[in-house]
């Protein structure tokens, strides 16, 4: 397997999977939010104190899920997975894969916003500085290490592949 020169830029594979660590870890940090109680949330009787608050967090960590799985979809396609194979994984048909991904492969080809118009601050930011966006992703992964496994000092840049230069 041949290097990539490191003055290329990132292939369109791994720009791809960063986007889906990004998700990844938005995705967590919602979830991770939920987890605790706080010491004035609940009212005597146990309900909330502030009516549709735990509602919409859900919401935001649904949205937060729907973004992983359509930056894992265009992982996939982008690494040469075709739609029958995304339906096949996800027990829907082809065309039904094609359906409900097909915009947001789009828009990360084109580097433009989210399939539904939501400005992505981190796919700017991947473009203009994708080892500075891994080594973030490295600091949060180290920070929040589960203690079982040593994932190593860069566990996200550390996999990074750059294109390979024609020679």
């Amino acid at each position: 397997m041949a290097e990539g020169d490191p003055a290329a830029p990132y292939t369109d594979a791994t720009r791809a999977r960063l986007e889906m660590a990004f998700a990844a870890y938005e995705l967590a940090d919602l979830a991770r939010a939920a987890v605790p109680i706080g010491e004035h949330e609940l009212s005597p009787d146990g309900t909330t104190r502030s009516a549709g608050s735990t509602l919409a967090d859900a919401a935001h960590v649904l949205g937060a899920a729907r973004r992983f799985f359509e930056a894992a979809a265009v992982f996939e396609r982008v690494g040469g997975a075709d739609w029958q194979l995304v339906g096949d994984t996800l027990g829907v048909s082809a065309q039904a894969a094609r359906n409900r991904f097909a915009v947001a492969e789009v828009c990360f080809r084109e580097g433009s916003n989210g399939p539904r118009g939501e400005a992505s601050w981190w796919r700017a930011y991947l473009a203009d500085e994708p080892l500075e966006a891994a080594r973030d992703l490295d600091e949060w992964v180290l920070r929040h290490g589960d203690g079982d496994s040593d994932p190593g000092p860069t566990p996200v840049s550390g996999g990074l592949v750059r294109r390979v230069r024609a020679v």
